[in-house]
């Protein structure tokens, strides 16, 4: 099943632009989102053909994060299961972009190919107690630099990932190794973070601005947190909670938003950012996409 990202690089949302968006309060909600209102996903809705047509040859699927630039509009996502080096470096000499997950296999074993080996001929009855066995490896620093600079030496762009609890140690480690985009994802990320029992936030506008690498964000599904992140520095949002192919968070928590409305909310968002900073977050909606259509 397919496991990637597409970024959404042009103008998707419907709204009316902000009348003042120079007063306008991240805090605030749109009316359409006060209320119950329908959510689409993917298999709800259709592209209307315009009124033009194009020829093939022209058509420019290009995208670019920072200073990268990408021929494929697809990013493979950050699971063990997808990217390891050798499938980063085949995508990236194609043009696209994969991840490699710094909290995975690849940097807890010198040989990851090994227990990715043992998980894939496991039996129902035994993969899950033997999963949880391991990943119990520790993250070694000098795995996840060994990973970054193997995916360098293969002339394509290194993208790396870890949770918003991983990224301080990870991130600078990842970076000195020479790492081109780095991702900070978990299931739900906002700016804001409570705690009671004394767990600090990460810091993403002191984090982006450390880090001196892009930094992609996620996941997230509405407006006003879209906006919050973007407002940190970020240099591409995520958005998704629940529509990939190995995601149960809506079966298992009841949390999330269809993917096509989630993705126009966080994208309304970017064109009010946009609009008051003339700085463009690229809206990369991850998951749910399981047909060309």
């Amino acid at each position: 099943m397919y496991a990637g990202k597409v970024p959404v690089t042009a103008t998707t949302s419907t709204r009316e632009p902000f009348a003042d968006i120079e007063t306008f309060d991240v805090e605030l909600r749109t009316p359409a989102e006060n209320r119950l209102r329908p959510a689409y996903g993917f298999d709800d809705v259709a592209i209307v053909p315009g009124v033009e047509t194009l020829h093939p040859d022209d058509v420019d699927l290009s995208w670019s994060l920072g200073d990268h630039r990408f021929a494929i509009p697809f990013i493979a996502s950050a699971m063990d299961g997808v990217v390891d080096v050798r499938f980063a470096i085949a995508l990236g000499q194609l043009g696209g972009l994969a991840v490699l997950n710094l909290e995975g296999l690849q940097s807890r074993y010198e040989q990851p190919d090994e227990p990715l080996a043992e998980i894939a001929a496991a039996s129902r009855e035994v993969v899950t107690e033997l999963m949880q066995r391991v990943y119990q490896a520790p993250i070694r620093d000098d795995l996840v630099e060994r990973r970054v600079a193997e995916i360098k030496a293969g002339g394509v762009v290194a993208a790396v990932s870890a949770t918003p609890s991983q990224a301080e140690r990870l991130g600078p480690v990842a970076a000195a190794a020479g790492a081109d985009i780095f991702v900070v994802q978990s299931t739900v990320t906002s700016r804001r973070f409570r705690s009671h029992n004394g767990t600090p936030p990460l810091d993403f506008t002191r984090f982006c601005r450390g880090l001196r690498l892009p930094v992609v964000v996620g996941n997230c599904v509405a407006f006003a947190a879209a906006l919050e992140l973007m407002e940190t520095g970020i240099a591409g949002l995520l958005v998704g909670v629940g529509p990939g192919a190995a995601c149960t968070s809506r079966e298992v928590l009841g949390i999330g938003v269809p993917q096509v409305t989630a993705t126009l909310d966080c994208a309304a968002a970017r064109e009010a950012f946009h609009a008051r900073t003339g700085r463009y977050v690229p809206i990369v909606t991850d998951g749910g996409m399981r047909t060309g259509g």
